[in-house]
């Protein structure tokens, strides 16, 4: 009988997942079905790991939902920020950056989905602290980068001088979660422009107001 070596038996048996993509498809799962209606078989299934190995990977349920929430709003942050970014006329990058998010709201391996925070998240913060807090945090953080926008276009004068930055931004964040509802249950991509379009025109005013087309 031939004996395993000590460096053998302290090897052990080598990890066969990989966390991002274990935890991606977490996500994808969550994101699709919320946190109630998801479960650890559901979670097993979708990553490929037993509950053990998901135990030992990511903690319970709920701490793989929060990690997945996380992952979640770092992928909007990524594929958001050059939009965001860019130096072009408010009108036009507020556009960009709803025609984004209702492209993203939209897809999905199973259909539009809306997006996580709104659909998924927003219920859970009810009962949940933990998740109430990252949805805060969230929404804060959406308001604050819509504000900085507006005062960028107070301060290059394409918005009026007594506009309040922070308000507009709350109404742009409204208008992000709408799309995400909207999305979340099919509406027709056509109700998905007109409502962008509207959006537009009500915080930046129309693309050619009387008051400068005769400067």
């Amino acid at each position: 009988m031939v004996q395993k070596s000590p460096e053998t038996k302290r090897r052990g048996r080598p990890r066969s997942y990989e966390p991002d993509i274990a935890l991606a498809r977490a996500m994808e799962t969550f994101w699709k079905s919320g946190y109630a209606a998801t479960t650890l078989d559901d979670l097993s299934a979708a990553t490929g790991m037993n509950r053990p190995s998901l135990y030992a990977a990511f903690g319970d349920k709920q701490d793989i939902y929060v990690k997945a929430y996380r992952k979640y709003r770092a992928r909007v942050r990524d594929e958001f920020e050059p939009i965001i970014e860019e130096s072009g006329p408010v009108r036009l990058v507020l556009r960009r950056i709803f025609e984004a998010a209702s492209e993203l709201y939209l897809s999905g391996p199973d259909g539009p989905r809306g997006c996580f925070s709104v659909v998924t998240a927003a219920s859970e913060a009810v009962a949940d602290p933990q998740i109430r807090k990252l949805v805060v945090e969230a929404i804060a953080a959406l308001d604050e980068t819509f504000a900085a926008l507006f005062t960028k276009a107070i301060a290059r004068g394409e918005l009026a001088p007594d506009s309040n930055p922070l308000a507009l931004a709350k109404v742009a964040t409204a208008t992000i979660h709408t799309l995400a509802i909207r999305a979340r249950i099919h509406a027709p991509r056509d109700e998905l422009q007109a409502l962008i379009d509207a959006a537009v025109s009500m915080l930046c005013g129309p693309a050619d107001p009387p008051a400068r087309r005769h400067r």
